[in-house]
C-alpha cells in the first residue's frame, strides 16, 4: 500500500476539519489579539513573540484548571505579556492619550474579566480593546 493512500485518522491535526475545543479556540484568539497590539506597537520581535507563547502555555494549564475562565484568558495573556516586557524592555504599550508628562503604560481592564481592554489611568480613559491598539497608536485596524 502506498502511503499516500492510508486514510487520515478524523480529528487528528493533520485534517482539516478537526473540531477546535473552545479551550483552544480562547488561546488560538488571545494569542492572535495580544501579537496584534505588540505588532502595532512595533515591538513583535522574535523573542517577544516567545513571550506570548510562553504566557498561551501556562495559560492552558490555568484553563484547563478552570474551564469557566476561557473568556479571561486574553486578558491574562496581554498582562503576562506586558509583566514580562516590563522585566526585559519597560512599560509597554505606552500611553498614546497623554501626551506631556512622564511616559506610563497602558492597563489591561478587567485584571480577570471578558472584554478586556488597555485603560489610561491617568486620563481615566479607555483607548482600546485588546487586539485593536493600532488606531490609537496611529496604525491601521488590525
Amino acid at each position: 500500500m502506498d502511503p499516500s493512500d492510508t486514510p487520515e485518522t478524523p480529528g487528528t491535526p493533520e485534517t482539516p476539519d478537526a473540531p477546535v475545543t473552545p479551550l483552544e479556540r480562547a488561546l488560538h484568539v488571545a494569542r492572535a489579539l495580544v501579537l496584534a497590539d505588540l505588532a502595532a506597537g512595533r515591538v513583535a520581535a522574535a523573542d517577544v513573540v516567545s513571550m506570548v507563547e510562553d504566557s498561551v502555555a501556562q495559560r492552558r494549564w490555568w484553563v484547563e484548571q478552570w474551564p469557566e475562565g476561557a473568556e479571561f484568558v486574553t486578558g491574562l495573556v496581554a498582562q503576562d505579556v506586558q509583566d514580562a516586557l516590563l522585566e526585559t524592555y519597560g512599560r509597554w504599550p505606552l500611553c498614546p492619550v497623554c501626551g506631556s508628562g512622564d511616559p506610563h503604560a497602558l492597563e489591561v481592564e478587567p485584571e480577570l474579566g471578558a472584554d478586556p481592554h488597555w485603560v489610561c489611568h491617568k486620563a481615566g480613559v479607555r483607548v482600546a480593546a485588546v487586539g485593536a491598539l493600532g488606531p490609537a497608536l496611529g496604525g491601521t485596524p488590525a
